[in-house]
């Protein structure tokens, strides 16, 4: 069973920043690929950006230039910032990642991908 909780939402001004994370527990062998998505009211979800086990970033041109995140492979926690937030931003913010599974069948070891999300986390960006 993995899980992925996520914090750091809330109400900001425009051109404010917030910093959110999201951290990855349970039972796994590793966790691979990281990415952020959102949705906002109406509208369909978006891949806001993704981050690699190296720490290597792509990102959506809707927040290119306002978005860094880092990785902490040792907590398997990712953390994402949005600078210059813009009210458009405001969306419920999920966190989503491939985690490793390992099992063991007559002594040798399988390994399989499981796709996690987290619960989101909303954030409200006023004018």
């Amino acid at each position: 069973h993995v899980q992925l909780v996520e914090s750091g939402g809330g109400s900001v001004q425009a051109g404010g920043s917030l910093r959110l994370s999201c951290t990855a527990s349970g039972t796994f062998f590793s966790i691979y690929g990281m990415a952020w998505y959102r949705q906002a009211p109406g509208k369909q979800l978006e891949l806001v950006a993704t981050i690699t086990t190296t720490g290597s970033t792509v990102s959506a041109d809707s927040v290119k230039g306002r978005f860094t995140m880092s990785r902490d492979n040792a907590k398997n926690t990712v953390y994402p910032r949005i600078n210059s937030l813009k009210p458009e931003d405001t969306a419920v913010y999920y966190c989503n990642a491939q985690a490793v599974i390992k099992t063991q069948k007559l002594g040798t070891p399988h390994y399989s991908s499981l796709e996690v999300w987290g619960q989101g986390t909303l954030v409200t960006v006023s004018s």
